[in-house]
């Protein structure tokens, strides 16, 4: 995992800028909580409230100033984005996307019915070294 200055993940202000575009549904240059909610309950079926107010430094609302100053010169050491990332899709453990979650997500982000040859598409895209899944180096080479 790259480091940044202070030995915490290294985050990029192209990557912070990406992350609060996602999560700014209103384009209204602030991150809500219900912004946040709407996002990431997409993944997070039942994150308790006080999870979200951690997410958001305690605060109702954030800038992506905000958002810098919490996290460019972090200094979180033992913790991979990647691999927690890929927990999402991969809720049992098993060392790939459940094709079920990876389904699932996509509907609920507003991309519509997603079928079976949709989710080979998005399998094969994926599956970097061609075994047929997605598995965690594969989820790292793809982002």
């Amino acid at each position: 995992v790259p480091r940044n200055s202070k030995g915490g993940v290294l985050v990029t202000e192209e990557e912070l800028k990406a992350a609060f575009d996602f999560f700014d549904v209103d384009s209204s240059g602030k991150i809500t909580l219900g912004n946040l909610r709407k996002r990431l309950g997409v993944f997070y079926k039942n994150m308790p409230a006080k999870e979200y107010r951690f997410l958001m430094n305690n605060k109702s609302e954030m800038t992506l100033e905000d958002l810098k100053e919490l996290l460019l010169e972090n200094e979180v050491k033992n913790f991979d984005p990647v691999a927690e990332a890929f927990k999402v899709y991969d809720p049992d453990g098993t060392g790939f996307v459940d094709s079920n979650v990876l389904r699932s997500i996509f509907e609920n982000l507003g991309f519509g019915e997603i079928t079976d040859d949709d989710l080979t598409i998005l399998t094969e895209t994926g599956d970097v070294d061609g075994d047929g899944k997605i598995s965690l180096m594969d989820f790292r080479k793809m982002l």
